[in-house]
């Protein structure tokens, strides 16, 4: 459901980031489905059943609403960034810069698929959901004091489709327009009622300033600040080195049910690094205050410090219900060695996980083995009866294995002996045109070699990916390993300069609209889009557009899971691995609220700073 950028692991810290109200055309029994004509208003809007919180709602358990606002907080941020505009694609932003604009709704963190007005006072739907319409608060206002306007909001919708990231205008296509349709009041029409999730979706629209905009060019990559309505401003900024941001005391929304014990510090401060190790030890050194930790390694042997011993450094793993996604090693199918299936089964087949995981990793990770990872919507097994009814209509045009064959990826003992592996993989290679000539893996129709690039953005995959790198030569395939600055890694992933990459598609409990950019076909040519395997496959669309039109939950788990078992079994990816843990290091001058949020984990804009820790902290320094 979320747009989302890239979700690689790095070692950055992310600011994430009751029955409503129901107008009838016509009446209902009680307990009864709606009528057709039904109109519904409310003040929050679910995928499937009712919204959890009443409206003006206390906040909820995973919040404390006392928590006293104040204090200062350094987080690390690895690579540069050029960018204070967060919405195209020849940006590359500063970190945190895009929680400077309130959007119409915002996100439960303890529900599934749910929404609550935001910057919207209400939402407003039939029952067929055709369309979706939104009532602003009247309270809603911009940095300098003036009214967030439907004007902002139908700007906002036709700039991001027609010049933003091209994600918008995969997420947003089948939103045929917005009009304005009271003084507070936006209507958006949908060119069928198929897509029952397009009012959530239009309601994660970011809201941005049109008379702002209107004397600036959208498209050009820009360090001045743009008027903004969050918790947060823009402080001072130091190109590429560091971003500060500043609460916004008046904030309009601040006393709204859901951000009651939120956004508690007053000063924001990213410190950027080029090097994770370097990042690492600035944390360790006291100059930065945060750190979720995603390499095992990591967290398994460099916490054996003196701040660590004595209390100054708190560690915490928490638990969390996210779906995890397909964290990989991603091939590119535009490049014409990797058109073959045979082929990229034969290279991931020599991906030695077990020896990883042992030997890196600590034994912490598991295998991927589903796109939508530890979630109902994982596939397993052989498919069900609900999932044959989407797969059996594209049998003959899906890999055939679907069908019988339950997925499992290669194991071995963690020892390091990959002959079983290699043996398999040689004989996919032969079956596909291939065989060792001088030590080298060579095509026996044209003679070329199969060699290829690995690009990297993290110098800390390079421990990853140089064993996969012999393991690959003892069967005669040559893969070098390129890392590369953030910005160049921007730019060659954005065009598709690139052979095979690490990269991370990120999954919610309601997908959706997100799975076009991700695997579509018309996002394959796009630049900048999700699509970096470059699959173009009309059984994949078929079942894309069947996911967004499921109607009830019960189908759109059957569809996902079949979505799934086609995905796998095109073998698109080397699987990489997940954590149902966030592993979060601080240094011991903050609270947190008691119980976390399910699918927010870690909420650092829930946490405070705690004045008495604080004040013991920096006497210890001294």
């Amino acid at each position: 459901m979320a747009i989302r950028r890239r979700s690689v692991l790095a070692g950055g810290v992310a600011l994430w980031a009751g029955a409503p109200a129901i107008l009838r055309a016509q009446t209902a029994a009680p307990g009864a489905p709606a009528a057709p004509g039904t109109i519904h208003v409310s003040h929050g809007f679910a995928m499937h059943g009712e919204p959890k919180y009443k409206a003006d709602a206390g906040p909820p358990d995973y919040l404390n609403p006392n928590a006293p606002k104040g204090g200062s907080v350094r987080l690390g941020a690895r690579g540069t960034f050029d960018s204070l505009h967060p919405y195209i694609v020849k940006s590359v932003p500063a970190a945190g810069i895009s929680q400077l604009w309130d959007t119409l709704c915002w996100n439960s963190r303890d529900e599934a698929s749910t929404e609550y007005g935001l910057i919207a006072e209400t939402i407003e739907w039939p029952e067929d959901r055709s369309w979706v319409a939104f009532t602003l608060r009247p309270q809603a206002r911009w940095h300098d004091g003036s009214p967030i306007t439907v004007e902002d909001v139908i700007f906002s919708l036709d700039i991001l489709k027609s010049k933003g990231l091209p994600n918008y205008a995969f997420y947003y296509a089948d939103v045929l327009k917005a009009e304005k349709v009271g003084d507070r009041k936006v209507r958006f029409s949908f060119r069928d009622n198929t897509n029952r999730e397009l009012p959530l979706i239009i309601g994660q629209l970011p809201i941005l300033p049109s008379k702002w905009w209107a004397s600036r060019d959208f498209e050009k990559v820009s360090l001045e600040p743009a008027l903004a309505s969050g918790p947060y401003r823009v402080e001072s900024f130091d190109v590429g080195r560091s971003i500060t941001y500043r609460r916004v005391a008046d904030w309009w929304a601040k006393d709204l049910w859901m951000n009651r014990g939120r956004n508690n510090f007053d000063v924001i401060r990213y410190e950027y690094y080029r090097d994770v190790t370097v990042q690492f030890e600035a944390f360790k050194a006291g100059d930065l205050d945060v750190r979720q930790e995603n390499i095992a390694r990591n967290w398994a042997t460099a916490y054996d410090i003196p701040a660590v011993r004595d209390g100054r450094i708190q560690r915490a793993e928490i638990p969390h219900e996210l779906p995890t996604g397909m964290q990989c090693f991603a091939f590119n199918l535009r490049r014409d060695y990797f058109k073959d299936k045979r082929v990229r089964e034969a290279i991931a087949t020599m991906f030695d996980f077990a020896w990883a995981n042992k030997n890196l990793f600590y034994g912490m990770y598991k295998r991927n083995v589903s796109f939508f990872g530890n979630s109902e919507l994982a596939s397993s097994g052989l498919p069900t009866a609900a999932e044959l009814k989407y797969l059996e209509p594209l049998r003959g045009k899906i890999p055939e294995e679907v069908f019988t064959k339950e997925f499992v990826l290669p194991e071995t003992d963690g020892t390091g002996n990959v002959r079983e592996l290699a043996r398999k993989a040689l004989a996919l290679l032969k079956e596909a045109g291939w065989e060792v000539k001088d030590g080298k893996m060579t095509e026996t129709k044209t003679g070329r070699k199969l060699a290829f690039e690995m690009l990297l953005n993290d110098a800390s995959f390079e421990r990853v990916v140089l064993p996969y790198k012999q393991n690959l030569e003892r069967i005669g395939i040559d893969m070098t390993v390129r890392t590369v600055d953030t910005a160049q890694f921007k730019r060659r992933e954005d065009e598709f300069d690139y052979d095979m990459m690490v990269e991370g598609f990120g999954q919610s409990l309601s997908p959706g609209n997100e799975q076009r950019d991700f695997w579509g076909s018309k996002s394959a040519d796009t630049p900048g889009s999700r699509n970096s395997l470059g699959i173009k496959d009309a059984a994949i669309d078929s079942l894309i557009d069947t996911l967004i039109a499921a109607p009830d939950r019960e189908s759109l788990i059957a569809v996902t899971k079949a979505l799934d078992r086609v995905l796998l079994w095109s073998n698109f990816v080397v699987p990489n691995w997940h954590n149902n843990k966030v592993f979060v290091a601080y240094w011991n001058r903050f609270a947190r609220p008691d119980k976390s949020a399910r699918y927010a984990p870690f909420a650092f804009d829930t946490w405070w700073i705690d004045e008495a820790k604080d004040r013991a902290l920096q006497r210890e320094r001294k």
